[in-house]
């Protein structure tokens, strides 16, 4: 089976390309022969990956028009090969498949409004690229070859259905698997105390974790704001953002100085999941939160916001909690409670018990089954 990926910007540590790895190398060892070929417009020069990919990267002048004119040239490549099943993950007419690792835009929109003034939620409906994705979005949705479309979470399942009017029947929720041999408790024995100590951070202390690039949708201000009500909760923030000076700033206005550290974006996370004792993604809106999955795999309990899909998996008082994105008083409070039960060791095992229900073998199976469906096989 021939089978074309789109994504436009392919980052190998991004999330998103975490989940596309993740189903390639999970369809590689199921028993329908798949061949798969990825588009996009930019390939990392020193990938890992030996996925097949072909370059297509139109002139553009414009955030929107990059986008547009990507999305026009892979429909033109499409339509001159033959490919079984095209499943994109950017928003396009001519796929077959949509993965919905970017979740729905028109609810990114909405939940970003909230901590949007007057002026700067005007200034977003007018906003030419917000304008093309939104029509992009409902072009893919309504386009006459649009089969199915595989929704990381049920709440992506749901923001779709609340969003556009498309027979639930098309709308597949197949979760990520994680790799519970990669990310596991053992990690602590190797990494914990030696991460700590080139951080400064001390062995006995209750350590927070932040990993995600994007700190506005992920929620640092939020997760600064958690950690300033404690004197004792060290944090960690591993990930990227082009206003990451402004987040600096911040840290330092709120006292955190010496007790915030920031390592940037990383290949390997495993370290700062070792180093940590609660994960904190108190995000404004993820489709799912990968990340939340590999915290657990570590037996690290997780903290998110009712805006993340990996919300679903989260029992509160057992392997993390669930709290409102913007609710620092709640947050903070989680964190206490993670932090200062009698027996910590509870939570970490419950947290990796949820993680190794999530297995790439069940992932690739409900893969193959959406395909030998849409292929009529």
């Amino acid at each position: 089976m021939k089978l074309a990926l789109i994504r436009a910007k392919y980052n190998p540590f991004g999330g998103a390309e975490r989940f596309l790895n993740d189903a390639v190398a999970a369809l590689s060892s199921s028993d329908l022969e798949i061949a798969p070929t990825l588009f996009t417009r930019e390939w990392p020069a020193q990938s890992e990956t030996s996925l097949a990919h072909r370059i297509i990267n139109p002139r553009y002048a414009t955030s929107h028009g990059r986008d547009r004119g990507f999305a026009q040239a892979v429909c033109s490549a499409l339509a001159e090969d033959s490919f079984d099943l095209v499943q994109s993950y950017e928003r396009l007419p001519c796929c077959d498949i949509y993965h919905a690792v970017d979740g729905v835009h028109a609810e990114w929109l909405r939940q970003r409004r909230r901590i949007s003034g007057r002026i700067r939620s005007v200034g977003m409906a007018l906003n030419p690229r917000h304008r093309y994705v939104l029509a992009a979005e409902r072009a893919m949705f309504t386009s006459p070859r649009f089969k199915a479309a595989i929704c990381i979470s049920e709440m992506v399942k749901n923001d779709i259905l609340r969003h556009f009017n498309i027979d639930p029947a098309r709308l597949h929720v197949i979760y990520s698997g994680v790799d519970t041999t990669k990310f596991s408790p053992a990690l602590r024995t190797e990494f914990r105390d030696a991460t700590r100590s080139k951080l400064a951070i001390p062995l006995d202390a209750p350590v927070v974790l932040f990993v995600g690039s994007g700190f506005e949708r992920k929620g640092l201000s939020t997760f600064l704001r958690a950690l300033t009500a404690s004197k004792k909760h060290y944090g960690i923030v591993v990930g990227k953002d082009k206003n990451n000076a402004r987040f600096l700033d911040m840290t330092q206005k709120l006292g955190l100085r010496n007790r915030v550290s920031f390592i940037g974006g990383v290949s390997d996370a495993r370290p700062y999941y070792a180093a940590s004792d609660v994960f904190v993604l108190p995000t404004l809106y993820e489709p799912f939160g990968l990340v939340c999955l590999e915290a657990m795999a570590c037996g690290v309990p997780v903290i998110t916001s009712t805006s993340a899909g990996a919300a679903e998996l989260i029992q509160a008082g057992v392997n993390g909690y669930v709290c409102d994105a913007l609710d620092v008083t709640a947050i903070h409070q989680a964190i206490q409670q993670v932090t200062a039960v009698g027996d910590q060791s509870k939570m970490n095992i419950a947290a990796r018990n949820t993680a190794l229900k999530f297995s790439p073998q069940i992932m690739s199976a409900q893969y193959v089954a959406l395909y030998r469906q849409l292929l009529n096989t």
